[in-house]
């Protein structure tokens, strides 16, 4: 992995810790992640022209991309309803890493190297060793949200995977990025519609959302989770998606920042220590 890409994955990693701490402290978390992927539809509109159309053969790996990341930012949403940003996201993206490399070697025929194995390692066991510390030390962290964030790690394994042997096919990175998030805004919209229109109306726990809060979490988190997985997508073409895709769980530190600075969670020793681990696995993953 070349510096140039890992600075990339980095910034990757920063931009959707960002994205995800805007999710978090919403009222509606649901709605809050609509106007997000529709906010980075609306970023990816004018960039259509820019972009060559993704070839032929990768339009599967698209269409199921899209359906996957339904799903994807459906559970996000869930998780987020009950537990801190700190809890949460270490769950999500700390199971994911091991699922990603064992998938890559499995299904895409990767290779990895003594040293970047052992980034992997450490990647994974400081996002989890942050996570469990986390949850500990919120003990009011219902076993649901739990699971629910579990589940999500499956998906995000699934989607990188997808993802990663897509943008391949596709012959251009910016274009499958375009029309993937557009892909996705539109699910997200129809799943809108039919959650406020099925779903039973709850004043507690079904906030209202302004347009003009909407508009602030389209403009700044739509940009945020756009430049994320078009940043990653890039990465994915120029390295092994094993490796990129651990690299990547970095963001965990991004989000403990976040989390402790604007949204006043505690930091604690093991947390500490689980972001010395993910820099080793850091600096192995370079050096691998």
């Amino acid at each position: 992995m070349t510096l140039q890409v890992m600075l990339v994955v980095l910034g990757s990693a920063l931009l959707h810790a960002l994205w995800n701490a805007l999710v978090r402290s919403a009222a509606d978390k649901f709605s809050s992640t609509v106007w997000i992927v529709c906010g980075a539809a609306v970023w990816a509109l004018p960039l259509l022209g820019t972009a060559p159309v993704p070839d032929v053969a990768s339009w599967p790996y698209l269409i199921a991309s899209v359906l996957i990341h339904g799903v994807y930012f459906t559970l996000v949403a869930l998780a987020y309803r009950g537990s801190e940003l700190g809890v949460a996201y270490p769950l999500m993206r700390g199971s994911a890493p091991a699922l990603t490399a064992l998938l890559g070697v499995l299904v895409l025929g990767e290779t990895l190297s003594l040293g970047a194995g052992l980034g992997v390692a450490l990647v994974c066991a400081g996002v989890l060793g942050m996570g469990m510390a986390a949850w500990r030390a919120q003990a009011s962290v219902p076993t649901f949200t739990v699971l629910v964030a579990l589940l999500n790690a499956v998906v995000i394994a699934i989607y990188t995977l997808v993802d990663g042997a897509g943008v391949r096919l596709a012959g251009n990175a910016l274009g499958y990025t375009l029309y993937l998030f557009i892909g996705t805004a539109v699910l997200m919209l129809l799943m809108a519609v039919a959650r406020h229109r099925y779903a039973s109306v709850d004043a507690g726990s079904r906030p209202i959302i302004t347009t003009r809060d909407g508009l602030k979490l389209a403009a700044w988190g739509g940009a945020g989770t756009l430049g994320a997985y078009g940043l990653v997508l890039w990465a994915f073409a120029q390295a092994p998606v094993a490796l990129v895709a651990a690299l990547r769980e970095t963001s965990i530190v991004f989000a403990m920042v976040i989390g402790a600075v604007f949204l006043k969670e505690r930091l604690t020793p093991p947390k500490l220590i689980a972001v010395a681990l993910i820099a080793a696995g850091a600096v192995c993953l370079k050096l691998g």
